[in-house]
């Protein structure tokens, strides 16, 4: 019994078929880059996913064959509204790094709703105030709002299906608390009408079918990128985390059954997330989020031209054995999880005359461990939950001088998944399981099998004292633009 899954990520639509031993195959993509038609701006064409998502899936098909199930998975907060009538986006999407509603969203802080411009709402009611200024055709039913997810399903069945799943309705910032519903408060404050938005389903099991594919397989299984992920690592009990490394870095934790304490954020900056939703119950996470780490690499790349490419980053750090007390803080965009600061930027701390290029591109993979083990501490500290081991997926996990940064600077086993993106395999778990190629969430994390697992090198003393040289580098870069350090979402 095999699985189609097609995962729409920030830069491409990927479809590939998920075996009943976890392995992938027939796997096809293709670039469908976001525009950025002003600086802060952020847009997707909903019609290019549509076309990408038809055609590769066919693609896929046509190779493997009959499949039993349909699994989705997205990039997450991205926002799109469309014509019920012929499925055709009413405006540009809104991706989910737009910065278009920051004062939209300072405001609402001002009327006590805390909701940040990475979150659907604001991008919905900005999509809203211009093609339905009066909400009469939200009202009326002729158009549907959707995150990426909702929007995939909708083509694949045709119209027939409106849904998200728990994982992409509570990053919306339209979700209640409990992931019990729509929140009237919010809807409220933004003049959302209900009616635009789609029915919340679980993560796991069948909610139509896929009628625009051959085969007309049924759709089954929904979840958000990196919820996906942490299901496709095997991280589905309470305490085991994974980590992808992209263009920025998330960390995600399995907390269990009860949710967080915390409404928006903990004392250790970790947000509270669905991790996934089956058979009606919720199993909670928490997740911690650096805004830069495959980023630095391309702006080595791409800016000051040291590296030829991302990969050649591993053969130049490697050619020399430390950075020589030079430390990287890569806040390019500023700090996520545990500072919150968006007016830090990035540090360079310790050059000399003879810091070397070699030494450089070390300090920058080496600061971006440092920040994935920031990101380990945070997590525990929120949950009380123990990270013995980090699960890592991401295109920087395929780097060998970084993942033995992350596990010294952790200072515990990092193991790399077998594939780069664990996306695909999470969505194809969580719709296999509902159709039952595998029983439950522990037979499908029995089938993880990393690639390589790296073991920590240093001595407890040698990280800590290291640890606390980034860390005083960390603090250097805080507070560098105070405007933007003032800013709390």
């Amino acid at each position: 019994m095999s699985i189609l899954v097609v995962d729409v990520g920030t830069s491409g639509v990927r479809a590939a078929v998920v075996r009943p031993d976890g392995s992938l195959d027939h796997v096809h993509q293709r670039p469908v880059l976001p525009a950025t038609p002003f600086p802060g701006l952020v847009e997707v064409d909903g019609a290019a996913i549509a076309a990408a998502t038809l055609e590769l899936a066919t693609a896929a098909l046509d190779g493997a064959g009959a499949v039993d199930a349909i699994g989705i998975t997205n990039q997450r907060a991205t926002t799109l509204v469309w014509d019920r009538s012929n499925g055709r986006p009413v405006a540009p999407g809104i991706g989910w790094q737009d910065l278009r509603t920051v004062g939209t969203c300072l405001e609402l802080q001002g009327r006590g709703l805390r909701l940040g411009p990475n979150a659907s709402a604001t991008k919905l009611a900005a999509i809203l105030d211009d093609v339905d200024p009066d909400r009469s055709r939200s009202r009326s039913g002729a158009l549907a709002f959707g995150t990426v997810d909702t929007f995939v399903a909708w083509v694949l069945s045709e119209g027939a299906v409106h849904v998200t799943d728990a994982t992409n309705a509570a990053v919306t910032g339209l979700l209640d608390r409990d992931a019990r519903g729509w929140d009237p408060a919010v809807l409220d404050a933004l003049a959302v009408p209900e009616a635009v938005l789609p029915a919340i389903v679980d993560s796991s099991g069948a909610v139509g079918t896929a009628s625009a594919v051959a085969g007309s397989p049924p759709i089954a299984g929904i979840a958000g990128d990196q919820q996906a992920s942490l299901v496709g690592q095997g991280c589905t009990v309470p305490g085991r985390a994974k980590a992808t490394f992209g263009t920025g870095g998330m960390l995600d934790q399995c907390v269990g059954a009860i949710r967080p304490s915390f409404t928006a954020r903990g004392e250790a900056g970790t947000i509270p997330i669905v991790a996934w939703r089956r058979d009606g119950a919720t199993t909670w996470g928490v997740e911690a989020i650096l805004l830069s780490a495959g980023a630095c690499v391309e702006w080595l790349r791409d800016d000051l031209g040291v590296i030829d490419d991302a990969a050649h980053s591993e053969a130049v750090a490697a050619a020399c054995a430390d950075t020589g007390d030079v430390w990287f803080v890569p806040a390019l965009l500023g700090l996520g999880a545990p500072v919150w600061d968006f007016g830090a930027r990035g540090t360079f701390v310790g050059i000399t005359r003879g810091t070397g290029r070699p030494e450089l591109v070390r300090a920058v993979l080496e600061g971006v461990a440092h920040r994935g083990a920031d990101l380990r501490e945070a997590a525990m500290a929120d949950t009380g939950l123990p990270v013995d081991t980090l699960r890592v997926d991401g295109g920087m996990a395929a780097n060998r001088v970084f993942v033995e940064a992350l596990a010294d600077a952790a200072g515990v086993p990092v193991e790399v998944a077998p594939v780069v993106e664990a996306t695909t395999l999470g969505a194809g778990f969580l719709a296999g399981i509902a159709v039952g190629t595998w029983a439950d969430e522990a037979e499908t994390a029995a089938l993880w099998a990393p690639a390589a697992t790296v073991e920590p090198q240093l001595g407890e003393t040698t990280r800590l004292e290291r640890r606390a040289r980034w860390l005083a580098a960390r603090a250097r870069a805080e507070g560098t633009v105070p405007e933007l350090s003032a800013l709390d979402f």
